[in-house]
Protein backbone atom coordinates (compact mmCIF):
# COMPACT_ATOMS: atom_id res chain seq x y z
CA UNK A 1 0.00 0.00 0.00
CA UNK A 2 1.59 3.11 -1.08
CA UNK A 3 2.25 5.97 2.14
CA UNK A 4 0.77 8.79 1.90
CA UNK A 5 3.75 11.19 3.85
CA UNK A 6 2.69 13.91 5.88
CA UNK A 7 2.05 17.72 4.14
CA UNK A 8 3.70 19.12 7.95
CA UNK A 9 7.29 18.50 8.43
CA UNK A 10 7.49 20.49 11.32
CA UNK A 11 9.04 17.52 13.70
CA UNK A 12 11.33 16.21 11.52
CA UNK A 13 12.60 19.77 10.57
CA UNK A 14 13.17 20.99 14.64
CA UNK A 15 14.69 18.08 15.65
CA UNK A 16 17.17 18.12 12.66
CA UNK A 17 17.71 21.69 13.97
CA UNK A 18 18.96 20.62 17.50
CA UNK A 19 20.76 18.14 16.23
CA UNK A 20 22.67 20.70 13.84
CA UNK A 21 22.96 23.21 16.49
CA UNK A 22 24.16 20.61 19.04
CA UNK A 23 27.06 19.77 16.45
CA UNK A 24 27.68 23.34 15.62
CA UNK A 25 28.18 24.01 19.50
CA UNK A 26 30.51 20.68 19.71
CA UNK A 27 32.14 21.81 17.08
CA UNK A 28 32.70 25.08 17.56
CA UNK A 29 36.06 25.07 20.75
CA UNK A 30 37.96 22.64 17.86
CA UNK A 31 37.78 25.21 15.35
CA UNK A 32 38.82 28.04 17.56
CA UNK A 33 41.85 25.34 19.14
CA UNK A 34 42.61 24.43 15.39
CA UNK A 35 42.26 28.11 13.74
CA UNK A 36 43.20 26.11 10.47
CA UNK A 37 40.20 24.63 9.86
CA UNK A 38 37.55 26.51 7.55
CA UNK A 39 34.57 28.01 8.58
CA UNK A 40 33.00 27.87 5.09
CA UNK A 41 33.76 24.19 5.59
CA UNK A 42 32.63 24.00 8.75
CA UNK A 43 29.36 25.34 8.33
CA UNK A 44 28.90 23.58 4.97
CA UNK A 45 29.31 20.59 7.22
CA UNK A 46 26.90 21.67 9.61
CA UNK A 47 24.07 22.48 6.54
CA UNK A 48 25.00 18.73 5.29
CA UNK A 49 24.40 17.09 8.87
CA UNK A 50 21.12 19.26 8.99
CA UNK A 51 19.44 17.59 5.91
CA UNK A 52 20.87 14.20 6.22
CA UNK A 53 19.24 14.49 9.84
CA UNK A 54 15.84 15.79 8.48
CA UNK A 55 15.40 12.78 5.56
CA UNK A 56 16.28 10.00 8.24
CA UNK A 57 14.21 11.24 10.86
CA UNK A 58 11.45 12.16 8.03
CA UNK A 59 11.63 8.62 6.97
CA UNK A 60 12.09 6.92 10.25
CA UNK A 61 8.90 8.39 12.21
CA UNK A 62 6.85 7.34 8.85
CA UNK A 63 8.35 4.41 8.48
CA UNK A 64 7.26 3.44 12.42
CA UNK A 65 3.99 5.30 11.97
CA UNK A 66 3.11 3.76 9.20
CA UNK A 67 3.86 0.40 10.46
CA UNK A 68 1.74 1.01 13.75
CA UNK A 69 -0.97 1.81 11.72
CA UNK A 70 -1.21 -0.72 9.29
CA UNK A 71 -1.18 -3.35 12.28
CA UNK A 72 -4.29 -1.51 13.46
CA UNK A 73 -6.04 -1.30 9.66
CA UNK A 74 -4.86 -4.98 9.34
CA UNK A 75 -5.99 -6.27 12.98
CA UNK A 76 -9.28 -4.57 13.54
CA UNK A 77 -11.70 -7.20 11.62
CA UNK A 78 -14.68 -4.74 11.70
CA UNK A 79 -12.33 -2.27 9.47
CA UNK A 80 -12.99 -4.94 6.69
CA UNK A 81 -15.91 -4.03 6.01
CA UNK A 82 -15.17 -0.29 5.72
CA UNK A 83 -14.53 2.42 3.36
CA UNK A 84 -11.21 2.80 5.13
CA UNK A 85 -9.79 -1.01 3.68
CA UNK A 86 -9.93 0.38 0.30
CA UNK A 87 -8.40 3.63 0.67
CA UNK A 88 -4.48 3.74 0.78
CA UNK A 89 -3.15 3.64 4.42
CA UNK A 90 -2.58 7.58 5.32
CA UNK A 91 -0.11 8.62 8.37
CA UNK A 92 -1.17 11.71 8.16
CA UNK A 93 -2.53 12.38 11.83
CA UNK A 94 -5.38 14.67 11.40
CA UNK A 95 -6.58 12.34 8.22
CA UNK A 96 -6.64 9.67 10.27
CA UNK A 97 -8.43 11.10 13.30
CA UNK A 98 -11.40 12.03 10.29
CA UNK A 99 -11.21 8.46 9.26
CA UNK A 100 -11.69 7.18 12.42
CA UNK A 101 -14.36 9.42 13.76
CA UNK A 102 -16.15 8.79 10.72
CA UNK A 103 -15.52 4.94 11.32
CA UNK A 104 -17.03 5.33 15.03
CA UNK A 105 -19.84 7.23 14.11
CA UNK A 106 -21.03 5.13 11.26
CA UNK A 107 -20.55 1.54 14.00
CA UNK A 108 -22.51 3.32 16.46
CA UNK A 109 -25.08 4.02 14.46
CA UNK A 110 -25.23 0.97 13.15
CA UNK A 111 -25.07 -0.27 17.02
CA UNK A 112 -28.10 1.86 17.88
CA UNK A 113 -29.81 0.42 14.99
CA UNK A 114 -29.27 -3.08 15.81
CA UNK A 115 -30.28 -2.31 19.44
CA UNK A 116 -33.46 -1.16 18.34
CA UNK A 117 -34.30 -3.84 15.93
CA UNK A 118 -33.01 -6.60 19.27
CA UNK A 119 -36.19 -4.64 21.34
CA UNK A 120 -38.36 -5.18 18.23
CA UNK A 121 -37.45 -8.31 17.92
CA UNK A 122 -38.44 -9.05 21.80
CA UNK A 123 -41.50 -7.15 21.33
CA UNK A 124 -42.61 -9.78 18.05
CA UNK A 125 -41.80 -12.62 19.65
CA UNK A 126 -43.45 -11.10 23.38
CA UNK A 127 -46.83 -10.29 20.98
CA UNK A 128 -46.89 -13.58 18.93
CA UNK A 129 -46.49 -15.72 21.87
CA UNK A 130 -49.03 -13.26 23.58
CA UNK A 131 -51.56 -13.96 20.50
CA UNK A 132 -51.18 -17.61 20.12
CA UNK A 133 -51.32 -18.77 23.86
CA UNK A 134 -54.68 -16.77 24.55
CA UNK A 135 -56.78 -18.82 22.13
CA UNK A 136 -54.30 -22.56 22.88
CA UNK A 137 -55.19 -21.51 26.50
CA UNK A 138 -58.79 -20.95 25.96
CA UNK A 139 -59.16 -24.26 23.91
CA UNK A 140 -57.16 -26.37 26.62
CA UNK A 141 -59.45 -25.12 29.04
CA UNK A 142 -62.37 -26.03 27.57
CA UNK A 143 -61.39 -29.21 26.14
CA UNK A 144 -60.04 -30.35 29.94
CA UNK A 145 -63.61 -29.27 31.61
CA UNK A 146 -65.18 -31.47 28.89
CA UNK A 147 -63.13 -34.24 29.62
CA UNK A 148 -63.46 -33.50 33.02
CA UNK A 149 -67.32 -35.17 32.93
CA UNK A 150 -68.64 -31.55 31.76
CA UNK A 151 -69.47 -33.32 28.31
CA UNK A 152 -72.09 -34.96 30.00
CA UNK A 153 -73.90 -31.86 30.09
CA UNK A 154 -75.52 -31.35 26.47
CA UNK A 155 -76.18 -27.24 27.02
CA UNK A 156 -72.62 -26.96 28.82
CA UNK A 157 -70.69 -29.67 26.22
CA UNK A 158 -72.75 -27.56 22.77
CA UNK A 159 -71.28 -23.97 24.64
CA UNK A 160 -67.69 -25.13 25.48
CA UNK A 161 -66.99 -26.82 22.20
CA UNK A 162 -68.43 -23.13 20.40
CA UNK A 163 -65.85 -21.53 22.32
CA UNK A 164 -62.59 -24.09 21.54
CA UNK A 165 -64.23 -23.94 17.89
CA UNK A 166 -64.09 -19.80 17.94
CA UNK A 167 -60.27 -20.19 19.36
CA UNK A 168 -59.27 -22.41 16.63
CA UNK A 169 -60.56 -19.97 13.99
CA UNK A 170 -58.50 -17.24 15.73
CA UNK A 171 -55.34 -19.24 15.54
CA UNK A 172 -56.21 -20.30 12.21
CA UNK A 173 -57.07 -16.79 11.54
CA UNK A 174 -53.54 -15.42 12.85
CA UNK A 175 -51.16 -18.52 10.83
CA UNK A 176 -52.85 -17.11 7.61
CA UNK A 177 -52.51 -13.75 8.37
CA UNK A 178 -48.77 -14.35 8.68
CA UNK A 179 -48.62 -16.72 5.63
CA UNK A 180 -49.73 -13.82 3.77
CA UNK A 181 -47.09 -11.78 5.30
CA UNK A 182 -44.34 -13.66 4.67
CA UNK A 183 -45.54 -14.42 0.97
CA UNK A 184 -45.54 -10.54 0.19
CA UNK A 185 -42.20 -10.33 2.10
CA UNK A 186 -40.32 -12.60 0.18
CA UNK A 187 -42.70 -11.78 -3.02
CA UNK A 188 -44.16 -15.28 -3.48
CA UNK A 189 -48.14 -14.04 -3.63
CA UNK A 190 -49.02 -13.63 -6.91
CA UNK A 191 -50.80 -10.44 -7.73
CA UNK A 192 -53.94 -10.73 -9.93
CA UNK A 193 -54.30 -7.10 -11.54
CA UNK A 194 -56.91 -6.12 -13.28
CA UNK A 195 -59.11 -2.59 -14.27
CA UNK A 196 -61.92 -2.49 -11.91
CA UNK A 197 -64.18 0.16 -10.33
CA UNK A 198 -62.69 2.02 -7.21
CA UNK A 199 -66.16 3.25 -6.23
CA UNK A 200 -67.49 0.01 -6.31
CA UNK A 201 -65.10 -1.74 -4.25
CA UNK A 202 -65.65 1.04 -1.11
CA UNK A 203 -69.24 0.67 -1.67
CA UNK A 204 -68.96 -3.56 -1.21
CA UNK A 205 -66.72 -2.50 1.86
CA UNK A 206 -69.58 -0.33 3.34
CA UNK A 207 -72.24 -3.09 2.78
CA UNK A 208 -69.79 -5.43 4.50
CA UNK A 209 -69.35 -3.68 7.80
CA UNK A 210 -72.48 -1.86 8.07
CA UNK A 211 -73.50 -4.18 10.60
CA UNK A 212 -70.20 -3.19 12.55
CA UNK A 213 -70.38 0.68 12.26
CA UNK A 214 -74.52 0.34 13.14
CA UNK A 215 -73.09 -1.15 16.72
CA UNK A 216 -71.07 1.68 17.14
CA UNK A 217 -73.69 4.07 15.45
CA UNK A 218 -71.09 5.00 12.98
CA UNK A 219 -71.74 6.49 9.74
CA UNK A 220 -69.60 5.38 6.58
CA UNK A 221 -69.59 7.73 3.55
CA UNK A 222 -67.71 9.15 0.87
CA UNK A 223 -66.71 12.84 0.98
CA UNK A 224 -69.29 13.75 -2.12
CA UNK A 225 -71.56 11.55 -4.97
CA UNK A 226 -69.35 9.38 -7.40
CA UNK A 227 -72.09 9.28 -10.05
CA UNK A 228 -69.26 7.61 -12.09
CA UNK A 229 -66.96 4.85 -12.05
CA UNK A 230 -63.52 5.42 -11.50
CA UNK A 231 -61.20 2.79 -13.19
CA UNK A 232 -57.82 1.45 -11.17
CA UNK A 233 -55.38 -1.19 -11.82
CA UNK A 234 -54.32 -3.28 -9.18
CA UNK A 235 -55.28 -6.80 -7.45
CA UNK A 236 -59.15 -6.16 -6.81
CA UNK A 237 -59.26 -8.80 -3.92
CA UNK A 238 -56.08 -7.46 -2.41
CA UNK A 239 -56.65 -4.06 -2.61
CA UNK A 240 -60.56 -4.50 -1.31
CA UNK A 241 -59.03 -6.15 1.81
CA UNK A 242 -56.75 -2.90 2.22
CA UNK A 243 -59.82 -0.82 2.43
CA UNK A 244 -62.01 -3.08 4.03
CA UNK A 245 -59.09 -3.29 6.82
CA UNK A 246 -58.67 0.26 7.24
CA UNK A 247 -62.22 1.03 7.33
CA UNK A 248 -62.85 -1.88 10.45
CA UNK A 249 -60.09 -0.19 12.26
CA UNK A 250 -62.01 3.00 11.64
CA UNK A 251 -65.10 1.59 13.41
CA UNK A 252 -63.06 -0.61 16.01
CA UNK A 253 -61.29 2.65 17.22
CA UNK A 254 -64.18 5.25 16.23
CA UNK A 255 -66.21 7.53 18.46
CA UNK A 256 -69.53 6.15 19.14
CA UNK A 257 -71.82 8.53 16.76
CA UNK A 258 -68.98 9.16 14.48
CA UNK A 259 -67.84 9.23 10.78
CA UNK A 260 -65.86 7.26 8.69
CA UNK A 261 -65.54 9.33 5.40
CA UNK A 262 -63.42 8.13 2.46
CA UNK A 263 -62.33 10.25 -0.86
CA UNK A 264 -61.03 9.46 -3.71
CA UNK A 265 -58.70 11.95 -5.42
CA UNK A 266 -56.19 12.86 -8.06
CA UNK A 267 -52.51 13.43 -7.14
CA UNK A 268 -50.69 13.16 -10.21
CA UNK A 269 -51.69 12.56 -13.77
CA UNK A 270 -51.79 8.47 -13.49
CA UNK A 271 -52.28 8.29 -9.85
CA UNK A 272 -54.78 8.56 -7.10
CA UNK A 273 -54.79 8.90 -3.29
CA UNK A 274 -57.80 6.65 -1.55
CA UNK A 275 -58.11 8.54 1.72
CA UNK A 276 -59.97 6.87 4.70
CA UNK A 277 -60.41 9.84 7.90
CA UNK A 278 -62.44 9.14 10.68
CA UNK A 279 -63.15 11.33 14.39
CA UNK A 280 -61.94 9.03 16.64
CA UNK A 281 -59.57 8.60 19.43
CA UNK A 282 -56.45 9.19 17.64
CA UNK A 283 -53.04 8.10 17.52
CA UNK A 284 -50.13 9.24 19.79
CA UNK A 285 -47.25 10.63 17.74
CA UNK A 286 -44.81 8.20 19.20
CA UNK A 287 -46.59 5.23 18.03
CA UNK A 288 -47.18 6.14 14.43
CA UNK A 289 -43.88 5.03 12.97
CA UNK A 290 -44.59 1.41 13.88
CA UNK A 291 -48.00 1.03 13.24
CA UNK A 292 -46.99 -1.40 10.82
CA UNK A 293 -45.33 -3.65 12.75
CA UNK A 294 -46.56 -6.76 13.32
CA UNK A 295 -48.34 -7.24 16.39
CA UNK A 296 -47.33 -3.65 17.30
CA UNK A 297 -50.01 -2.67 20.23
CA UNK A 298 -50.27 0.59 21.31
CA UNK A 299 -51.65 -0.18 24.67
CA UNK A 300 -49.09 -2.11 25.93
CA UNK A 301 -51.17 -3.16 29.18
CA UNK A 302 -51.76 -6.60 27.21
CA UNK A 303 -55.04 -5.75 27.67
CA UNK A 304 -57.21 -6.51 24.56
CA UNK A 305 -60.61 -4.28 23.69
CA UNK A 306 -60.97 -4.86 20.00
CA UNK A 307 -60.58 -8.18 17.92
CA UNK A 308 -58.06 -9.09 15.33
CA UNK A 309 -55.22 -10.54 14.13
CA UNK A 310 -52.78 -7.69 15.42
CA UNK A 311 -51.34 -8.29 11.92
CA UNK A 312 -53.74 -6.44 9.32
CA UNK A 313 -51.96 -3.05 9.24
CA UNK A 314 -49.06 -4.50 8.30
CA UNK A 315 -50.73 -7.04 5.67
CA UNK A 316 -52.04 -3.59 4.38
CA UNK A 317 -48.93 -1.80 3.77
CA UNK A 318 -46.88 -5.06 2.41
CA UNK A 319 -49.84 -5.06 -0.25
CA UNK A 320 -50.05 -1.73 -0.98
CA UNK A 321 -45.98 -2.29 -1.49
CA UNK A 322 -46.67 -4.92 -3.57
CA UNK A 323 -48.49 -2.45 -5.81
CA UNK A 324 -45.20 -0.68 -5.90
CA UNK A 325 -47.63 1.91 -4.12
CA UNK A 326 -47.38 4.14 -0.89
CA UNK A 327 -49.48 4.28 1.98
CA UNK A 328 -49.21 7.14 4.54
CA UNK A 329 -51.02 8.04 8.33
CA UNK A 330 -51.79 11.08 9.79
CA UNK A 331 -53.29 11.14 13.07
CA UNK A 332 -53.80 14.16 16.15
CA UNK A 333 -54.56 12.15 19.58
CA UNK A 334 -58.15 12.99 20.63
CA UNK A 335 -59.22 14.14 17.20
CA UNK A 336 -59.03 11.60 14.65
CA UNK A 337 -56.85 9.70 11.85
CA UNK A 338 -56.52 9.36 8.16
CA UNK A 339 -55.01 6.51 6.41
CA UNK A 340 -54.19 6.94 3.15
CA UNK A 341 -53.17 4.73 -0.03
CA UNK A 342 -51.67 5.73 -4.16
CA UNK A 343 -53.27 3.59 -6.26
CA UNK A 344 -52.92 3.20 -10.62
CA UNK A 345 -55.38 5.15 -12.22
CA UNK A 346 -56.18 3.94 -15.48
CA UNK A 347 -57.83 7.22 -17.43
CA UNK A 348 -58.92 5.26 -20.52
CA UNK A 349 -60.80 1.38 -19.75
CA UNK A 350 -61.64 -0.15 -22.74
CA UNK A 351 -63.20 -3.72 -22.34
CA UNK A 352 -60.78 -6.51 -22.61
Amino acid sequence: MAIKFRKSYKFAIKSAAFIAIATFLVGVPFILINGDVSWILFLLHILFIFFVSFFVIQYRVEHFIYRSIKKIYDKVSLLEHTDLRAKAITTDMKTLTEEIEKFAKTKKIEIESLQVREEYRREFLGNISHELKTPLFLIQGYLETLTDGAIDDLEVRDRYLDRASQGVERLIYIVKDLDMITKLESGNLHLNKSVFDIVETINDTFNFLEYKAKKKEISLMFDMKYLNPIYVEGDKERIGQVITNLVENSIKYGKKKGTTEVSIENLVKNKLIIRITDNGIGIKKEHISRLFERFYRIDKSGSRTVGGSGLGLSIVKHIVEAHDEHIYVESSYGYGSEFSFTIEKVTKYLNR
